[in-house]
């Protein structure tokens, strides 16, 4: 039911995976939890760590915007295949084997990228990862959901919706300082992404199985994007906020650091990873601030405040007024992050254990095709018309993106106050 407790699963761990010799040994519930969110931000933020080097590799390999948003775009194309495909993998084959895998995964792509030369090999590993980082997003947020504590209903919303934007800024700031005063620029971030993702291996080879395998995996697989019906409405009624917040993280994602560069003078590979922190930083902080605040009203204000802070950016930029525009990445971060807490964390609630993996694969899809294809038009863009006037256009629409899911959300408040406003009166009929 929504607003409800995520649904316990009922399935005994050993039951599920104790190996015939004997009991194998597993984390406890709260250890597993903690561990899971660690992960999720490892995750993100190896997503993220390429985004102060797009510009390093620029300047060595010479290619133009276009192919850098297009390097951006097929790790986002891998991932949305992902989500497609593996999206409900794991409410048939459980948690632990496709979290498993999908760190094998993602450590072939921080191979492929320590051995690049050229940005062929680069796609591949953006591609790699994203399939990797697709697999593990919804399986993740579905154990967060099996084994979030009674006692605190909101925690695993809380988790899947500030582990994203954390773990990005983690990564992009991480990443900037690395390539600034560390050896190797192109190289030292992906060895430690590398250990720390052969540790969350061997942490997660000890998680308790929280789903009990059950037929179906093949079928899975069929490419599909279905939710079930009594879910679907409270998916559509947040359909615009997502939308809007997370074009807005591909355009900072994906030429913010130019940005910073090209229209502020700011060459610093720090100040590239602090445009993007600048975001999430705040976002992941919100997530956590608001988590006790009703969904109509986190929606709400997530919405007003994309909306106000894209606007004090745009204005910043089009002023050359660099505190103005930082002062409005950090409002939109704000919205941002509030955004993700309603959304994200409204889906972990509501579904049942066996349709949670579907669910939010479809919420990441729609996530990530917004935070995908505005950026690629956008870099498609910069090449023929220029950094500025694409970042003004691009600013204004999610502006206006912002603006109609405030409207969005009015609407769905108003109507349901007249469905409850309706129901006592249809109640004695029954």
């Amino acid at each position: 039911m929504p607003g409800s407790a995520p649904p316990q699963s009922t399935t005994s761990p050993s039951a599920v995976d104790t190996p015939p010799g004997g009991r194998r040994r597993e984390l406890g519930r709260p250890a597993a939890f903690a561990a899971l969110a660690v992960v999720f931000v490892l995750f993100l933020a190896a997503s993220s760590a390429p985004s102060p080097l797009y510009v390093v590799y620029q300047q060595e390999w010479h290619f133009s915007a276009t192919t850098l948003t297009t390097v951006f775009a097929v790790y986002v194309l891998g991932m949305i295949a992902a989500l497609l495909v593996l999206g409900a993998l794991s409410d048939h084959l459980g948690r632990r084997p496709v979290l498993l895998s999908a760190v094998a995964l993602e450590a072939g792509s921080m191979i492929l990228f320590l051995t690049a030369q050229d940005v062929g090999v680069l796609m591949a590993a953006r591609l790699v990862q994203g399939i990797a980082t697709g697999a593990a997003m919804t399986a993740l947020g579905a154990a967060l959901g099996d084994l979030n504590p009674a006692h605190a209903p909101h925690r695993a919303g809380v988790v899947t919706g500030a582990a994203p934007t954390f773990g990005l800024g983690l990564g992009a700031l991480g990443c900037g300082f690395l390539v600034e005063y560390g050896p190797h620029p192109t190289r030292l971030v992906y060895a430690l992404l590398l250990a720390g993702l052969v540790v969350a291996g061997g942490v997660l080879a000890a998680l308790p199985e929280t789903s009990l395998r059950r037929p179906g995996a093949v079928r899975s697989l069929q490419p599909r994007l279905r939710v079930a019906s009594h879910l679907r409405a409270d998916l559509l009624g947040l359909v615009p906020i997502l939308v809007a917040s997370w074009a807005l993280g591909g355009l900072y994602l994906s030429l913010g650091p130019s940005v910073a560069a090209g229209l502020f003078g700011l060459t610093s590979h720090v100040v590239g990873g602090l445009v993007v922190t600048l975001l999430t930083v705040p976002a992941s902080l919100t997530a956590l601030t608001l988590r006790g605040w009703p969904v109509g009203r986190t929606l709400a204000v997530g919405a007003s405040l994309l909306l106000a802070g894209t606007a004090v950016a745009l204005a910043g930029v089009e002023d050359h007024v660099l505190v103005l525009a930082a002062l409005g990445t950090v409002i939109a971060g704000v919205g941002f992050g509030a955004s993700a807490l309603a959304g994200f964390g409204t889906l972990a609630r509501i579904a049942a254990p066996a349709e949670r993996g579907e669910l939010l694969s479809v919420a990441f899809v729609i996530s990530y095709v917004s935070f995908s294809v505005p950026a690629v038009i956008a870099g498609i863009a910069v090449t023929h018309a220029g950094l500025h006037e694409t970042a003004v256009v691009y600013a204004a629409t999610v502006a206006v993106l912002s603006a109609l899911a405030l409207l969005a959300q009015g609407l769905l408040a108003q109507r349901t106050a007249a469905r409850r406003a309706a129901a006592p009166r249809t109640c004695p009929q029954a």
